[in-house]
């Protein structure tokens, strides 16, 4: 039985103050010294890295479209195991989930499936007794989803704030909290989503540290708690990254697996890294933007996402990385590649050299490229045998030329039938995000192939 207090933040609309409050929360609470345990629904990688500062702990996703349903609630566990506190902040609006699929990886959906509480953050700056039909309908909409209580955001005045407050006396849920209009809690966005932390550390500091203090002045902390300890316990047991030895190698003998990090590859799973270890790799994070060398002993590469076209003059200048990492691929080692990866490893990056892995040219566009997808393996790779289905996510506003390889890496069948990506000797790149927890013999193939 899982028995950690928690709560899901959630919003009518996005851009309502989600993040604000939730990261703010995390704050709070962890200044509390409580162990506050962070995630958040979907497949975002930057909310969770203000989540991480906040609390000190690894920001974790819960995906139902990539990762299923089932596993919702055992990465919930794993994550939150000895905390004393979760807090989960949705995506989008409450009930929005993958175009098309009904509730699926919906907030509402999360909510359910963890037994959590969710507390419903209102942009409260253009409404007053109207924000009451607005509760009523989100809190009544279903059944099943536990609405217990509402903080109010982007308040103007006391005189505001006793409007919305009386009109929210008629709906029966509380007032959990009113926070005021404060642009200097602001932090900059890029292509939906806000600026990675590894991009800006100290002022994401800063803005992490105001949005704990407008939370906690304006918030009552207390009634949170208690609301978060009313959560019952999750029945099943939590999600592990299994141990996977072959008998017949000596435990110490690990393979080194390098993983790009540093401020131009900031998106991966947490789970990833420990499915790696798991399977018997010796994970080493390297920064593309400084390393010369790959990790002494690299026997693999994983390079994740990120947002490599605002570093593309840093990138390319590194051109002893560069040569490290072409001769790796040419010596047909396994080579992992996703989105900001697939892209390090083309010919250019607009207009600059990049790694040349790939006979490709990459540029950045004007169109984002966003949205769940289902793919199958075309071809068997370091990942998977060919005919492996796998869901994933695709988010870039770049065009890659040819989209594909000869041999590709995924057939896509959402929303429309294609192919993508690149099979190339021990290479497997691709702009699909997955999730390796939803497929754990990725990271197993992968650790194989680095064997030898």
């Amino acid at each position: 039985m899982v028995s950690v207090p928690r709560l899901v933040i959630a919003a009518p609309a996005s851009g309502s103050g989600k993040t604000t409050v939730a990261t703010g929360l995390m704050a709070a609470f962890a200044e509390r010294g409580l162990a506050v345990s962070p995630h958040k629904v979907g497949p975002d990688y930057i909310d969770p890295g203000y989540h991480a500062l906040a609390t000190g702990r690894p920001g974790r996703n819960l995906d139902a479209y990539m990762c299923g349903p089932d596993l919702v609630a055992p990465l919930f566990a794993h994550g939150a195991s000895g905390c004393d506190l979760a807090v989960v902040e949705g995506v989008m609006g409450l009930y929005d989930g993958a175009s098309g699929q009904g509730e699926l990886a919906s907030t509402a959906q999360v909510s359910k499936l963890l037994r959590a509480p969710v507390v419903l953050v209102v942009d409260a700056s253009s409404q007053s007794r109207s924000v009451a039909a607005l509760v009523h309908g989100f809190a009544s909409w279903d059944p099943e989803v536990r609405i217990g209580g509402v903080i109010l955001n982007k308040v103007a005045s006391d005189r505001h704030e006793a409007l919305l407050r009386e009109a929210l006396d008629e709906s029966g849920l509380p007032v959990l909290g009113v926070l005021r209009r404060a642009p200097q809690v602001a932090t900059p966005s890029r292509h939906l989503g806000l600026v990675p932390v590894a991009e800006r550390r100290t002022d994401a500091l800063d803005a992490v540290r105001a949005m704990g203090d407008r939370v906690r002045e304006g918030c009552d902390l207390d009634a949170l708690m208690a609301l978060a300890r009313s959560a019952p316990d999750l029945s099943g047991g939590a999600w592990e990254p299994e141990p996977y030895p072959r008998p017949e190698v000596r435990p110490e003998v690990r393979p080194v697996v390098a993983v790009a990090g540093g401020a131009a590859f900031t998106f991966a799973y947490a789970e990833h890294a420990e499915l790696l270890t798991a399977a018997g790799a010796e994970v080493v994070v390297f920064d593309p933007l400084h390393d010369e060398k790959l990790p002494t002993g690299t026997a693999g590469l994983v390079i994740g996402g990120g947002f490599p076209e605002m570093y593309a003059p840093e990138l390319s200048a590194n051109e002893p990385l560069r040569t490290a990492v072409t001769d790796l691929a040419l010596s047909g080692a396994p080579v992992a590649a996703e989105c900001a990866g697939l892209l390090y490893l083309a010919r250019e990056l607009d207009g600059r050299p990049m790694c040349g892995v790939l006979d490709a040219s990459a540029r950045m566009s004007e169109r984002l490229t966003l949205g769940y997808r289902q793919a199958v393996a075309v071809a068997d790779s370091v990942l998977a045998v060919a005919g492996t289905r796998l869901r994933g996510h695709e988010f870039h506003r770049t065009v890659l030329e040819p989209g594909a390889g000869p041999t590709p890496a995924w057939g896509l069948h959402q929303p429309e039938r294609r192919v993508e990506g690149f099979v190339q000797g021990g290479v497997h790149a691709s702009y699909l995000h997955t999730h390796w927890a939803a497929a754990p013999e990725v990271a197993r193939r992968f650790v194989e192939r680095c064997r030898g």
